[in-house]
C-alpha cells in the first residue's frame, strides 16, 4: 500500500514517465525511421519530412454513440478501451445538462467498492470544495478518463490518445459553461499539457457543441498529501466561478 501510494502522489505532481532500468545514450542520434507507405503513383515528398507523433490508430469520434444515455452504457460495456482492465467501472454521475463538468483520473482504489467517483477522504474533501463555490455533486457532472482504475494509477501509454479523445467526446455531450480537471492526467487527455503549465489561468476547450471554459487544478489525493497546496487551488475555484458566471 506504501508503494501504491507514493506512485499515487509522484502521478498527481505531475511525474508519470518511468526511468529504464538499462542506461541510455541520451544524447546519440534517434536511429532513422523507415519511410511512410505512399499508395502507387503518388511519389513521395522530395523535402526532408516533419516529425509525426506515433500514436494507436484511433476511430473517429463519429463512431462513439452521440447520445449520453448510449455513451454512458458505452463506457461500461466490453467494447470500452478498459474493458479488460481489472477492477470495477465507474459511470458518470450528475445531470446531463450540468453547468459545470468534473473530470479526474480515474477510480481511486476504494471507489469501485464505495460504488461512486471520488468516495472516502478524497470524496469528503472533494465534496467541500464543491461546497465552497455553491455546488454539489447533485449540480455537477463528474466523470474520469479512466472508467477503470489502472495498474499503479496511469493509464498505459498506448491507450492514452484514445482515452483523451473519448473524455473529449464526453465533453461535447455534457457542454458545459465550465470543466474543472482535477489532476495531471485529466489536463493531459483535455489540454495536451501538464498540469504544472496549464494551471493559473482559464483555458478556451473546443468540442463537439461549442466551447466550454477550463481550469486544470489538484486532485483531490494531493492536497490530502500537500495540504499547503490548498490556496493554490482554492484560487483555481474562484477561476471556475468566474466562467460559471461570465
Amino acid at each position: 500500500m506504501l508503494a501504491a501510494s507514493v506512485l499515487d502522489w509522484w502521478h498527481d505532481a505531475g511525474v508519470d514517465l518511468l526511468v529504464e532500468d538499462e542506461p541510455r545514450d541520451w544524447k546519440a542520434a534517434e536511429p532513422a525511421r523507415p519511410a511512410a507507405f505512399a499508395p502507387a503513383g503518388l511519389a513521395q515528398p522530395s523535402s526532408t519530412p516533419t516529425s509525426v507523433p506515433v500514436g494507436p490508430a484511433i476511430a473517429p469520434s463519429t463512431l462513439l454513440p452521440d447520445t449520453l444515455e448510449a455513451f454512458l452504457a458505452w463506457r461500461l460495456s466490453d467494447a470500452a478501451p478498459e474493458a479488460d482492465w481489472d477492477g470495477v467501472s465507474l459511470t458518470a454521475t450528475g445531470p446531463a445538462n450540468a453547468p459545470l463538468m468534473v473530470l479526474v483520473d480515474c477510480p481511486d482504489r476504494d471507489d469501485g467498492e464505495a460504488g461512486q467517483i471520488l468516495s472516502g477522504a478524497c470524496g469528503r474533501l472533494f465534496d467541500r470544495m464543491l461546497a465552497a463555490i455553491g455546488q454539489s455533486r447533485e449540480t455537477v457532472h463528474l466523470a474520469a478518463v479512466c472508467a477503470r482504475r489502472p495498474l499503479a494509477g496511469r493509464a498505459p501509454a498506448g491507450l492514452e490518445a484514445r482515452l483523451a479523445e473519448i473524455a473529449l467526446h464526453h465533453v461535447g455531450l455534457i457542454a458545459p459553461r465550465a470543466l474543472l480537471l482535477l489532476g495531471n492526467a485529466a489536463s493531459r487527455a483535455v489540454l495536451g499539457t501538464e498540469l504544472t503549465s496549464a494551471r493559473g489561468h482559464s483555458h478556451a476547450v473546443d468540442h463537439k457543441s461549442g466551447q466550454s471554459r477550463a481550469v486544470a487544478s489538484f486532485h483531490p489525493r494531493f492536497l490530502i498529501e500537500k495540504p499547503m497546496a490548498k490556496a493554490e487551488s482554492w484560487r483555481d475555484l474562484q477561476r471556475v466561478m468566474g466562467d460559471m458566471r461570465a
